[in-house]
C-alpha cells in the first residue's frame, strides 16, 4: 500500500502540472486554432467517457464485491456512488459565477477590453482550480487501487488539463502580453490537483479498504462523465466544428481502448 501512496502522489502531481504544458502550447499557437482546440476537447471527453464506463465502473464493482457478497446490493452501491459524483460536480457548477464556463475560451472577435479578458482568464483559473480538486482525488484513488489504472487516468486527466491550460493562459496572455503571468496562473490552477490528493489522503487513509476505494472510484467515474458531457462537449461544439469534436471523441475512445488493452489487459486476470 505504501509504495502505491507514493506512486499515487507522483501521478497526481504530474497530471496537475500538465496545465503548464497547455499554457506553453498556447504561446506557440499565437492565434487560437479552433479546429485544434475542438479536437483536443473532444479527445479529452472521449478518453474520460471510455475510461469511466469501461474501466473505472467495472473496477469499482469488483472492489466493492470483494467486501460485499451480494451482487445485487453491490450494483446499487456503485450506481449510487456514480450518480453522487455527478451530483457533486453539478453542485460545484451551480455555485460557479455564471458565464465563466472553465472549458470555454472567450470569443475574442468582439475584441473585449483587456480588463475583461484578464477577468475571463482569472475566473477560468479559479473555476479550473475547483474542477481540478476532484480530478486530483480521481487520480490518487485510482492509483491506490491499481497503479496502472492510476497511470491511465493520470494520462487522461493530463490530456484534459492541456486544453484547460490553453483556456487559462490565452486570455491572460492576450490581456497582459505577459507570458510569465499567464503561465503562472495556469500552473497554479493545476497545483490544486495534488492538493485534492493530499486532502483525500488525510480524510480517508484510515478508512481505505477495497469497499471505500470502490465507492470513491465509482463516484469519480460519475465526476468524469459529468465534466465531459456538461463542459467539454458543449464548449467544443460552440466553435461550430462538430465533425472535429466527434472525430476527437472517437479518437480519444480508440486511444483509450488500445491503451487499456495493452496496459490493463493482463492486469485483470486476478
Amino acid at each position: 500500500m505504501n509504495d502505491n501512496v507514493q506512486i499515487a502522489f507522483l501521478l497526481t502531481i504530474l497530471a496537475g502540472l500538465s496545465t503548464g504544458i497547455g499554457s506553453a502550447i498556447a504561446f506557440v499557437i499565437k492565434e487560437k486554432s479552433e479546429k485544434f482546440l475542438t479536437f483536443a476537447m473532444g479527445l479529452a471527453a472521449g478518453v474520460m467517457l471510455y475510461l469511466s464506463f469501461m474501466e473505472m465502473l467495472p473496477h469499482a464493482t469488483h472492489a466493492v464485491t470483494q467486501h460485499h457478497d451480494h451482487a445485487h446490493s453491490t450494483s446499487w452501491v456503485t450506481t449510487i456512488a456514480f450518480f453522487s459524483g455527478m451530483l457533486l460536480v453539478a453542485i460545484i457548477e451551480r455555485f460557479m459565477p455564471s458565464g465563466h464556463n472553465p472549458h470555454e475560451l472567450e470569443d475574442s472577435s468582439e475584441n473585449p477590453s483587456n480588463k475583461k479578458l484578464m477577468r475571463v482568464g482569472l475566473m477560468t483559473a479559479v473555476a479550473l482550480a475547483i474542477h481540478n480538486f476532484p480530478e486530483g482525488i480521481a487520480t490518487f484513488v485510482s492509483a491506490l487501487e491499481d497503479p496502472q489504472l492510476g497511470l491511465t487516468i493520470a494520462v487522461a486527466i493530463a490530456m484534459h488539463n492541456i486544453p484547460e491550460g490553453i483556456a487559462i493562459s490565452m486570455p491572460i496572455y492576450h490581456a497582459t502580453g505577459n507570458r510569465k503571468k499567464a503561465f503562472l496562473y495556469s500552473f497554479l490552477s493545476g497545483l490544486v490537483e495534488p492538493l485534492g490528493a493530499i486532502l483525500c489522503y488525510c480524510l480517508f487513509i484510515n478508512y481505505l479498504n477495497p469497499f471505500v476505494l470502490g465507492v470513491l472510484l465509482a463516484a469519480v467515474a460519475g465526476i468524469m462523465v459529468f465534466i465531459s458531457l456538461d463542459q467539454l462537449l458543449p464548449a467544443a461544439s460552440k466553435y461550430g466544428e462538430h465533425k472535429m469534436t466527434t472525430f476527437g471523441v472517437v479518437t480519444g475512445m480508440l486511444l483509450m481502448a488500445i491503451s487499456l488493452a495493452l496496459f490493463v489487459g493482463h492486469h485483470h486476470v486476478h
